[in-house]
C-alpha cells in the first residue's frame, strides 16, 4: 500500500454506468473524489440548480490498513445519512468523544502521503492529511473564506490495533475535514433571518425604528432534513459576525422538535422550550421561521404555523407591518430604475416610457451647478446630489416645491479641480440616512441624518482607504471598496454599521470588516442584488472583467453564472423582488459599444432577463442609470 492519494479524482461503483461517467467528465456533477468504494446517486431537486451526487458510505472493510481506512473515513463524513458510518472507523472512545459539529475545514484537495506498510508488530500508526485551506465553517454553520495563497495545513490521525486485530482511528482532530468538491456536493448555502437591533439614536417615525429581517448565510447539509436543520440553526442564534447588529425573538433554551410541510404549502413547526401564549412574541418567532423556511423551500412554503406547549400563531409574506427581508428596499416597483443625462433625471419602468422626476432634478441642468453622482432614496421621495467637482453634497426633495438645490449638507475641502479627492458614492439606507465617502479626507465615511452629518469611523483598516460604498436597505451592513496604498488594487470588504448615542447626540461606526472575494484585484462597480449578496463587476489578476454574485459571508455564488464583457462599465441591481420570494432581482448593466472606424463608443443599457442580456431603452445621451438606494 505504498502510494500517494491526492483526492481529486472520483471513483464510483461500476453499476453507475457510462452515463454517470460522462456526466462526471463534463463537470456536471460534484461527487466524492477518491477513497473506498462508495455508492452514488444523482439527484436534482427543485431547490438545487446544479446536478448533485447523493453519497452512501461503506463501513470499514475487514483487514483494512490505516491509510485505506483514513480514505474511507474521509469519504464517510460526506455521506447523506449523518455520521453513523463514519464513527465505525473510530475506536469506541474516539467515537464517543468526536464532535463533527465542531466545524469544517475545507481544503482545495486532501492529500494522504505515501508511507511504509504496517507490519504485524505495529500497534500504533500516525497518518497525516494535508492540503491548502480554502475556508472554514464554524460550529454555528458560518462560512469563513480564507484569504491568501499559502495556507497549507495538516492534521494527524492516530490508529491503534484493537483486540480483534482490526485497525481503528483512536485520535483525530475535532470537526470534519473535506475537500472543496465534496463540500460543495454535500453542503449548500441557505439563509436564516434575524431582526435588526434597535438604534438608540433614532427617533421613531416612518421607517425609522422599524425592525426588519436581515439574512445570515450559513451552510447546511443538502439532503439531511434541510428544513428542520435550518429551523434549528435559526433558533440557535445568529452568527458571531452578525450578532452585534441583530436580535432574535427566540428565548434561550428554545428548540425545534420537527418541521413538516403539507399539501397546502403550509409549514408546521413544533417548538419546545418556548412560551407562545403572548401573541406578538409568537408572531415574531413565526415570522423568522417563515422567511428562513421559505428561503429553503424556494416557493414551496406560503404560510407557516408555529405551535408550542402553550399557544400557537401563523406567519406569511402578506402580514403587516412588513418586516421581511428587503422591506425597506423601497415601495417603488422593483423594476423601476432611474436614468440621468444632462437634460434631466428620468424614472423608467419596464413596459412604459420614462417620466421626468418632479423638482429641480427633472429640469435641464444649469451651467453654474452641473451635477455629478446622484442617488435616489429607497422611498423615491428624495435624492442626493454630488456637485460635478465633487466638493458639495445636496439633499433634494423630488417634488415640485424643490425648485433649487438649496444649501449643501456637506462641503469638502478638496482642492479645486481634483475630483478624485472629493465626495463620491452616495447611497441611501431604508431608514432615510444618506451615506457618502469623502475621499479628500483619507476616505472618510460620512452619514447624513436630516441636515446633520456624522463621521463613521471604519475599524479594522490596515492602511487602506475607502473609495466607494453601498449601504444595504436594512442599514446594518455596508459594502466597501478599499484601495491599498502603493499598489493598483481595489478590493471589496463587508462591514457592520453599529449605532449608538442618543437622538440628540448620535454616534455611528463601521466594524467587523471581512474580506470578500480575495482573488479580485479590481472592483469597478458594486450593487446590492438581494438582501444577502452583492453583484460585483470586477476582475482577477491577469483575467478579463467578469460579473460575480458575492454573499455577505465573502463566498462567491456557484449557482448563477453571469456573462459579462470588457465593455461593461457599471452594473446596478435592486434588493427588491416585488411580491415574489423566488423571482430573481432586476439587474442592469451599462456598456460602451465600440463603433469602429475611430468613432467614439456608444453607451447602451442591458437588462438581465432569464439570465440573458436584453437591450434596454435609453434616454438621449445618458450618463448613468441606477435603482433606488
Amino acid at each position: 500500500m505504498r502510494r500517494t492519494s491526492n483526492r481529486t479524482e472520483p471513483r464510483l461503483l461500476a453499476v453507475v454506468g457510462a452515463l454517470l461517467g460522462a456526466l462526471v467528465a463534463s463537470g456536471c456533477a460534484a461527487m466524492p473524489d477518491s477513497g473506498g468504494i462508495t455508492k452514488v446517486e444523482l439527484s436534482q431537486g427543485a431547490a438545487d440548480k446544479n446536478l448533485q451526487a447523493r453519497v452512501y458510505p461503506v463501513a470499514p472493510g475487514k483487514g483494512a490498513k490505516p491509510r485505506e481506512l483514513l480514505t474511507g473515513f474521509l469519504d464517510a463524513v460526506t455521506a447523506d445519512e449523518g455520521y453513523e458510518t463514519a464513527r465505525k472507523y473510530l475506536t469506541e472512545a474516539a467515537a464517543a468523544a468526536w464532535k463533527p459539529e465542531a466545524g469544517i475545514r475545507v481544503l482545495s484537495s486532501t492529500t494522504i502521503p505515501s508511507g511504509q506498510d504496517v507490519t504485524d508488530a505495529d500497534a500504533l500508526v500516525s497518518v497525516t492529511v494535508s492540503g491548502q485551506l480554502v475556508a472554514s465553517v464554524d460550529e454555528k454553520h458560518s462560512y469563513l473564506l480564507v484569504a491568501g495563497q499559502n495556507n497549507n495545513v495538516s492534521s494527524d490521525f492516530t490508529f491503534v490495533r484493537e483486540k480483534d486485530g482490526e485497525w481503528r482511528i483512536d485520535r483525530l482532530p475535532p470537526g470534519v475535514i473535506m475537500n472543496e468538491t465534496n463540500f460543495r456536493n454535500s453542503f449548500r448555502q441557505v439563509e436564516r433571518f434575524f431582526y435588526t437591533a434597535p438604534d438608540p439614536s433614532a427617533v421613531a417615525s416612518g421607517n425609522v425604528g422599524q425592525e426588519v429581517l436581515v439574512a445570515d448565510p450559513i451552510y447546511l447539509r443538502r439532503r439531511i432534513d434541510p428544513l428542520t436543520s435550518a429551523a434549528r440553526a435559526l433558533v440557535d442564534g445568529p452568527s458571531t459576525w452578525l450578532s452585534p447588529v441583530v436580535r432574535t425573538a427566540f428565548p434561550t433554551g428554545a428548540t425545534v422538535d420537527r418541521v413538516t410541510i403539507d399539501d397546502g404549502r403550509i409549514a408546521h413547526v413544533q417548538l419546545g422550550g418556548g412560551d407562545l401564549s403572548e401573541p406578538m412574541a409568537c408572531r415574531r418567532m413565526a415570522t423568522q421561521l417563515f422567511y428562513t423556511l421559505a428561503d429553503q423551500g424556494k416557493g414551496q412554503v406560503d404560510r407557516l404555523e408555529l405551535k408550542g406547549q402553550r399557544g400557537s400563531c401563523t406567519a406569511s409574506r402578506t402580514d403587516a407591518p412588513a418586516t421581511g427581508p428587503g422591506a425597506l428596499a423601497g415601495p417603488t416597483p422593483a423594476t423601476q430604475y432611474y436614468q440621468r443625462a444632462d437634460g434631466a433625471l428620468v424614472a423608467t419602468d419596464e413596459g412604459r416610457p420614462g417620466d421626468v422626476v418632479h423638482g429641480v432634478l427633472g429640469k435641464p441642468q444649469s451651467n453654474s451647478k452641473p451635477f455629478g453622482a446622484i442617488a435616489v432614496s429607497r422611498g423615491g421621495a428624495q435624492a442626493a446630489v454630488i456637485s460635478d467637482d465633487g466638493h458639495q453634497v445636496y439633499s433634494v426633495q423630488l417634488s415640485d416645491s424643490a425648485v433649487a438645490l438649496g444649501d449643501p449638507v456637506l462641503s469638502s475641502p478638496a482642492k479645486p479641480g481634483d475630483k478624485e479627492d472629493g465626495f463620491a458614492s452616495p447611497s441611501w439606507d431604508g431608514r432615510g440616512d444618506l451615506w457618502v465617502v469623502d475621499r479628500g479626507q483619507q476616505g472618510r465615511v460620512v452619514m447624513v441624518r436630516g441636515n446633520k452629518s456624522y463621521t463613521a469611523p471604519v475599524e479594522g483598516l490596515t492602511g487602506q482607504t475607502v473609495q466607494a460604498l453601498k449601504i444595504s436597505s436594512d442599514g446594518v451592513r455596508v459594502a466597501l471598496v478599499v484601495k491599498t496604498p502603493g499598489v493598483a488594487i481595489r478590493s471589496l470588504m463587508f462591514g457592520l454599521v453599529v449605532h449608538g448615542g442618543t437622538p440628540q447626540a448620535p454616534t455611528v461606526k463601521i466594524t467587523g470588516l471581512r474580506r470578500a472575494a480575495p482573488t479580485l484585484t479590481d472592483v469597478a462597480s458594486v450593487s446590492w442584488a438581494e438582501t444577502d449578496q452583492l453583484l460585483v463587476l470586477g476582475k482577477e489578476a491577469d483575467r478579463t472583467q467578469q460579473l460575480y454574485f458575492i454573499s455577505t459571508d465573502g463566498s462567491q455564488s456557484t449557482d448563477t453564472q453571469l456573462q459579462s464583457a470588457e465593455s461593461m462599465m457599471t452594473v446596478a441591481a435592486s434588493e427588491s423582488r416585488g411580491d415574489s420570494l423566488i423571482q430573481a432581482p432586476p439587474v442592469l448593466a451599462m456598456a460602451e459599444v465600440k463603433q469602429g472606424d475611430g468613432k467614439p463608443g456608444e453607451l447602451k443599457a442591458y437588462r438581465l432577463v432569464s439570465n440573458q442580456w436584453r437591450e434596454a431603452p435609453l434616454i438621449d445621451k445618458p450618463r448613468s442609470f441606477f435603482y433606488a438606494g
